[in-house]
């Protein structure tokens, strides 16, 4: 009897063991399982195409300022104000044909009147005259503008020195592209209506590219595929078969 009781307890503490390994087992499998299946989405995130081979979010790209605010719209009423005054300018120069000087002096003219009838009457009609404020426009702002300016014009001559040095015939050819498809947009219309075109654009397709990106940006995927196929075949058949001179050699 005594035998069969020490078997018995020893068998129960073995089927404890047992079950606590098991236990264990599958906690770690699940915890496991759990991590490999939160690192899966980081990975496929990590693979998903964005276009332009963007890594930041497109609020980002913009420079995340308040330009950037008012490109995607994070405040309305400034992002319709500032469209809304560049419809308004194109209606008077395009629709109206009103001109920039004429449009200048005519605000003068109202201003000045406004001001000088007030200034004289004040003490008929009981108003305290107009305050017209000293305007002094500041130097240092300009300044700024100008050196970005040329930091800018600069970073574009060189890249125009590089493309014009015949080392990337890739780009060269993109450049010219671009330049052949802005001259023949140019004679469609004239300049103020190109820019304020390519203002609406900057104010409505960023923002519904934010807001549609997940479904834009296959589409651009594939559609970059595709045009790096036609590049192939037209490099094979096309490209290749150009005679490269010695001036590549010289300027390495």
């Amino acid at each position: 009897m005594a035998e069969h009781s020490e078997s018995g307890g020893v068998s129960a503490v073995m089927e404890k063991i047992s079950e606590k390994i098991q236990a264990h087992d599958s906690s770690s499998s699940s915890d496991y399982d759990s991590e490999t299946d939160s690192e899966k989405p980081a990975s496929v995130k990590a693979q998903i195409y964005r276009l332009f081979g963007r890594e930041k979010p497109v609020h980002k790209v913009f420079g995340g300022g308040k330009p950037a605010d008012v490109l995607l719209w994070r405040n309305k009423k400034i992002s319709a104000g500032f469209l809304g005054g560049a419809t308004a300018i194109w209606v008077l120069f395009e629709l109206v044909e009103y001109h920039l000087l004429t449009l200048v002096c005519h605000v003068l003219i109202l201003a000045l009147a406004i001001l000088f009838l007030w200034s004289n009457a004040h003490t008929f009609i009981n108003k305290t005259p107009p305050r017209i404020p000293e305007v002094h426009l500041p130097e240092e702002p300009f300044l700024q503008v100008a050196s970005a300016l040329r930091i800018e014009i600069n970073q574009g001559f060189a890249v125009l020195r590089n493309i014009a040095s015949g080392r990337d015939l890739k780009k060269f050819l993109i450049v010219i592209a671009g330049l052949w498809v802005l001259s023949t947009v140019g004679t469609w219309c004239n300049f103020l209506t190109l820019f304020y075109i390519s203002f609406v654009l900057l104010h409505t397709v960023p923002v519904l590219y934010e807001k549609y990106e997940d479904k834009v940006d296959p589409f651009a995927e594939k559609a970059m595929i595709e045009i790096k196929k036609q590049y192939l075949v037209f490099d094979a058949k096309v490209l290749s078969k150009i005679p490269k001179g010695p001036l590549k050699g010289k300027l390495a």
